[in-house]
């Protein structure tokens, strides 16, 4: 099969190209520099230096390679996970994604590409008994900061949806953990809970669904020849901030994180994370995308 990526040299980009390649698929990607060409042409995957911003540029790309299937794992995000470079990647992100979306779907029509493939969240789910499957909403009527990125995520969701012929296949990850992530050993996240600078807040008992890399590039491969729909790609138990932030801190040999009050908190946002958060069922994408999460690593371990 032939497959366009584009987010290819993100921390999800090389598992799962590996996997991509590994199974015989002829792999292109868009790349925003020579350098990163470079770096995509090393692993046997044929890279088109361009701007996704620019329509006719991505046109051109996408009539040279003539996919059959084309992977948006497109984000903008910042190394440093806090809430100054989030608000600062949200300005960036949201625009970015949203004009990648636009002009890939305009150049598969074009071209008569029909099956596409995104990444969206499995974290902003509205409040409710359970855990959210891929009928629940939303929470458009969230946290300032949460309310936004939900109604940013409807909106790439429903470019898919409302697309003329398009097969679509969205993907709702958990957050990313592994190699190149803020919760590698190495990562934002690590390295703020090792200072004691990522706190438990208030009571903790918002639900947080994590999902392994290596794993969500599992899900993306049986979902190029699965069937089309929306999937929650998430680990099997998600789990509360006050369960997994200490045993997160533990692992990392760090101390123990500190805990304030919601009182103290300096944002409503990372309140309504750590307290409000709605964890997500992965049982249709088991069910349909034969899709198998390992536990969670620092509880595993």
């Amino acid at each position: 099969m032939n497959i366009f990526t584009v987010g290819a040299t993100g921390a999800i980009g090389r598992p799962l190209l590996n996997r991509l390649l590994s199974e015989g698929h002829k792999v292109s990607a868009l790349a925003q520099s020579e350098e990163k060409a470079s770096s995509l042409r090393q692993l046997g995957v044929t890279p088109y230096v361009g701007n996704i911003l620019d329509r006719h540029n991505v046109l051109e790309c996408i009539r040279s390679s003539h996919p059959d299937v084309v992977i948006n794992m497109l984000t903008s995000l910042p190394k440093q996970y806090t809430p100054e470079e989030m608000k600062a990647a949200a300005a960036r992100n949201d625009p970015l994604r949203l004009a990648a979306g636009e002009n890939l779907l305009f150049a598969m029509q074009q071209v008569g590409t029909r099956r596409y493939l995104m990444q969206s969240a499995a974290f902003l789910y509205e409040e409710g008994e359970g855990l959210a499957d891929e009928t629940t909403s939303f929470a458009l009527q969230a946290s300032p900061g949460i309310q936004h990125t939900a109604h940013v995520y409807q909106q790439l969701e429903n470019q898919v949806l409302l697309g003329n012929g398009i097969e679509g296949v969205i993907l709702r990850f958990g957050f990313f953990y592994g190699p190149g992530t803020w919760y590698a050993p190495d990562g934002s996240v690590a390295d703020q809970v090792c200072k004691q600078q990522f706190p438990i807040i208030a009571d903790g008992k918002g639900l947080w669904s994590f999902v392994h890399i290596e794993d969500a590039a599992q899900a993306i491969q049986e979902a190029v020849k699965g069937p089309v729909g929306i999937y929650n790609i998430t680990d099997d138990q998600p789990i509360s901030m006050a369960a997994w932030l200490p045993a997160f801190a533990q692992w990392l040999k760090a101390p123990a994180p500190l805990h304030i009050s919601a009182a103290e908190c300096p944002s409503v946002d990372r309140l309504y994370y750590a307290t409000r958060l709605r964890g997500a069922s992965n049982a249709k994408a088991k069910r349909e995308l034969k899709f198998r999460s390992r536990p969670l690593m620092w509880i595993s371990s």
